[in-house]
């Protein structure tokens, strides 16, 4: 379910790109969004880990530095059937996490110095296992089109706010019928629409996370008291953090308040851990023991 409903964000997301371009060029303006879009979609994916690892200035971890660590990550990649991750380290005491690269192959898991000292271990587990199951998913590629198309979407309609203020053009001004009303709507709701859908697409693939790491580790009610744990953490120790990087983190770097849950990036704690019951209820019923590691 969570699968159709990213589709759906998806499509709706490029389908204001591609009208807003409609409006701005008519079908070739549509093209150029599209191909804008493309783009930058590529650049993403490409680069989207490097960058970042560099926006939270991660550190390589050493095998050696980390036994204790590799261990625990090496055991859950052989559950989760994944090849062993790059790992590194956030320098702050923030209780953080996150997943990047554009597929299993070329992936890494990033978690802070405040996480590796806060949580027992069957939470930690929970915590990498939640990361895993983002690469598993290629969800860190989801997130990445969904931002770009976002992008693209608010560019678009910066062109149409300068053209307006400036007595530029827009399909209708050639053709001497300006519509007020799509144009507001261009210049303002289809960028407040992209955030919201692109939170959306954010929030369900974390909801997917957790289902994973549940069945990965058999243990929810570890992920769930991490996430407790880490809410608490946030808003004791906040991360200062780009906008644009937020998606990949566990939890929200600052929690958010009730108003602002439609753009919050991530669901609510109370609402993962809810799922996260739900969940180990089914493993109960279908007889699923918690692994010993």
């Amino acid at each position: 379910m969570n699968q159709i409903k990213t589709v759906g964000l998806l499509g709706l997301l490029s389908g204001l790109l591609v009208g807003i371009g409609y409006y701005l060029g008519g079908s070739s303006g549509a093209l150029i969004g599209l191909i804008f879009a493309g783009g930058t979609n590529l650049f993403s994916w490409y680069s989207s880990d490097s960058i970042a690892l560099a926006a939270y200035r991660a550190q390589p971890i050493a095998p050696e530095q980390a036994p204790d660590l590799y261990g625990m990550v090496q055991r859950l990649c052989d559950r989760a059937e994944l090849p062993l991750p790059k790992l590194y380290l956030i320098p702050t005491e923030g209780a953080n996490a996150f997943a990047t690269g554009r597929d299993p192959q070329h992936a890494a898991v990033a978690v802070t110095q405040g996480i590796v000292n806060m949580l027992p271990a069957d939470e930690l587990e929970a915590v990498i296992a939640h990361e895993l199951t983002h690469v598993k998913n290629r969800d860190t590629l989801t997130q990445a089109v969904a931002a770009t198309v976002a992008g693209a979407i608010s560019y678009l309609a910066q062109i149409l706010q300068f053209g307006a203020m400036f007595g530029g053009m827009s399909r209708n001004d050639r053709q001497g019928s300006t519509n007020p009303i799509a144009l507001i709507a261009a210049i303002i709701l289809a960028p407040l629409a992209a955030t919201v859908i692109q939170m959306a697409i954010s929030r369900t693939r974390e909801f997917s996370a957790d289902a994973g790491s549940a069945r990965i580790t058999g243990n929810p009610r570890a992920l769930a008291r991490a996430l407790q744990r880490l809410e608490a953490s946030a808003r004791q120790i906040p991360i200062a953090v780009n906008p644009a990087f937020e998606p990949l983190l566990i939890v929200n770097a600052v929690p958010a308040q009730a108003f602002s849950n439609l753009f919050s990036t991530h669901p609510s704690t109370a609402a993962r851990i809810e799922n996260l019951l739900k969940i180990e209820q089914q493993l109960l019923e279908q007889g699923k023991t918690v692994p010993s590691f």
